[in-house]
């Protein structure tokens, strides 16, 4: 009988013992076994590695299906030859060739998108949309924002998987973000990864080369490599949420992209489900 009370008493005191270094470890960061087998600070830096690369793969697979490719066929157009051999002059009919110029992404199941509006602004052009499973969509209506470089564009699908928007109110310098889009116009859903460097910023976007200025106001910066290509796709925060659409890089520097606060898109898509005003696409 005199065993089995002190085998019990062992067993309780052991079990408190476990409980208690269980109980300081969480509450009070206390850890008596590292003074005699420390972790070593590889432990904790591989720790948050890999909490790092499991946001970035979730955030990734859940928002790529909503990012889609827009893609231009610019119209056939009538090319004048010479041939120095006395053939003299000719004419020629060259078909239009489609190109991946920008990004965009789902807000509406039945395909309310939103890109760049200067990703959708070449005049007399014919636009499709390409999904994250290669089905392309023609474009059907371009809405336009007149006071920001941000487009609609609608096309008949159905059952699409829309984006979740945030919200830009809150955001903080230092806040890590992701990017994802057709960068260089050429490949599709590339992820990059940053922070956001900061807020408020006042840009200058385009160029007359490229055929429009715009200047915009109060927009995010990022380090998060933005390509062209990347316009008109989301930035989103680590709980996978739209926080901006990626507008503008910073021409002659390194990882200075810029991109139109969630806030201003959800001020868009509201005037547009108000008085909807879209244009036929070409």
């Amino acid at each position: 009988m005199k065993k089995i009370l002190i085998g019990a008493a062992t067993t309780l005191v052991l079990l408190v013992a476990i409980t208690g270094g269980a109980v300081a470890d969480r509450l009070f960061g206390f850890r008596p076994l590292d003074k005699f087998f420390p972790r070593g600070e590889n432990f904790r830096i591989d720790q948050t590695v890999i909490n790092e690369e499991s946001v970035v793969i979730k955030v990734a697979e859940e928002v790529s299906p909503s990012v889609v490719t827009v893609s231009v066929q610019t119209p056939p157009r009538r090319v004048l030859q010479f041939d120095p051999f006395g053939g003299g002059f000719s004419q020629k009919i060259e078909a239009g060739q489609t190109q991946d110029i920008g990004t965009g992404f789902v807000v509406t199941q039945d395909g309310l998108i939103v890109t760049n509006k200067h990703v959708v602004s070449l005049s007399g052009a014919t636009y499709k949309v390409i999904t994250k499973d290669n089905t392309e969509y023609e474009v059907k209506e371009i809405h336009t924002d007149p006071a920001n470089d941000i487009a609609i564009i609608k096309i008949e699908a159905s059952e699409l998987t829309p984006v979740d928007l945030g919200d830009s109110s809150n955001l903080k310098v230092g806040q890590f973000v992701i990017a994802i889009g057709t960068a260089l116009g050429e490949f599709r859903h590339t992820v990059t990864t940053g922070v956001i460097s900061g807020l408020g910023r006042g840009i200058t976007a385009g160029s007359a080369y490229q055929g429009y200025i715009e200047k915009l106001d109060d927009v995010i910066q990022t380090d998060a490599a933005i390509n062209p290509g990347n316009s008109g796709g989301p930035l989103v925060n680590s709980a996978g949420q739209v926080i901006g659409i990626n507008v503008a890089v910073a021409s002659g520097a390194q990882n200075i992209g810029f991109s139109i606060p969630v806030n201003v898109v959800k001020e868009a898509l509201t005037k547009f489900s108000q008085a909807p005003t879209a244009s036929p696409a070409p």
